[in-house]
């Protein structure tokens, strides 16, 4: 989408006029003072913590520009760090934007993606406090998100303990489905882009997080950024404990019948596929109850046990205990 090019002042100019969310120099109680001078102000509240994540979204690595709309792109970098702030149980209160792109991409690429990430910054209700740009041949985005939690509130991986439950949300899988349709370059039908939503617009569960923190449900949480068979792994190693987990019980994917033809397997993309930015979280026996089976049309599984003995296995179809092969989203082994 070639345009004029913009020198950075009318690229700063753009991005704090499309950032706003309401009137004022900052437009949100959280930013005492936002763009426009060397450094943000941040007003914390008071008896809560304060979380920092920070999150690449790289061309090449995360995403292919002549395949992702850019709008998605603006969307996506910016709801990927929010979902560790859900991980933990918190809030997003505001966010830094450091941007890279080629001149040639300062027009209506620029646009749109600053559309999609507007978009993203109202849904989730974190505006944009500031940040730096620059030229590059590629575009890297780097996005660092600043959240809060009740002090002494925020969930950890650290805090599961045996005999807890383990449960995810959602369905998984579904990210690794969109990116394979959308690699497949083939128009799709209705039907098959919606198969793309979770790859292209994640929604972080912010709602459901805090629901968890409020209730006391929860003993350790993780969004699942890099795959079950990853993600898992390294909850376990933060709270000393193991795990075993149930194949037939992890909700996954829906692949359509022609791409199973093609070899596809749901189970696979469940436990290796990534980027589905769902919860993996810890519930003890006397809680478990009061898990309902969907919060806000979004499914609670129960999918295993913390068990006392390290390491994670999986109970198969047969009912063997194997050792989980840990084969999720790693990026100095894996491209897109």
């Amino acid at each position: 989408m070639p345009g004029k090019p913009q020198d950075e002042y009318a690229i700063l100019t753009k991005i704090a006029g499309r950032s706003r969310l309401s009137p004022g120099p900052s437009g949100s109680p959280s930013i005492s003072l936002g763009i426009g001078d060397d450094a943000a102000l941040f007003r914390p509240k008071p008896a809560h913590e304060t979380i920092i994540t920070c999150d690449w979204f790289l061309e090449g690595t995360h995403f292919l520009r002549h395949k992702h709309p850019p709008d998605a792109i603006g969307w996506k970098c910016l709801a990927r760090a929010v979902s560790d702030v859900a991980a933990m149980g918190g809030v997003p209160r505001c966010f830094l934007l450091s941007l890279a792109l080629p001149e040639t991409h300062t027009g209506q690429w620029f646009d749109l993606f600053l559309g999609g990430l507007r978009r993203a910054s109202r849904k989730f209700h974190c505006p944009l406090a500031g940040g730096n740009t620059n030229r590059q041949m590629k575009i890297l985005i780097s996005v660092t998100v600043v959240g809060e939690v009740q002090t002494g509130h925020a969930v950890l991986r650290s805090g599961a303990r045996s005999g807890d439950l383990l449960y995810v949300s959602g369905r998984l899988g579904e990210a690794k489905l969109g990116l394979r349709l959308l690699q497949g370059g083939k128009r799709m039908s209705d039907r098959q882009s919606s198969f793309t939503k979770k790859h292209l617009y994640p929604e972080p569960r912010l709602k459901l997080s805090q629901w968890l923190l409020k209730h006391g449900m929860v003993t350790a949480m993780m969004d699942l950024s890099d795959g079950l068979s990853s993600d898992l792994p390294r909850l376990c190693a933060a709270s000393s404990v193991g795990a075993i987990v149930e194949l037939g019980k992890i909700p996954q994917v829906h692949i359509p019948l022609p791409l199973l033809k093609q070899g596809l397997r749901p189970l696979q993309f469940a436990l290796n596929g990534g980027e589905d930015y769902e919860l993996l979280f810890s519930v003890p026996q006397d809680k478990v109850r009061l898990v309902p089976k969907e919060f806000q049309g979004v499914a609670l599984t129960a999918i295993g046990k913390i068990t006392r003995e390290r390491g994670v296995l999986v109970l198969d179809e047969r009912g063997r205990e194997v050792h989980l092969a840990v084969r999720g989203w790693d990026p100095f082994r894996k491209k897109l």
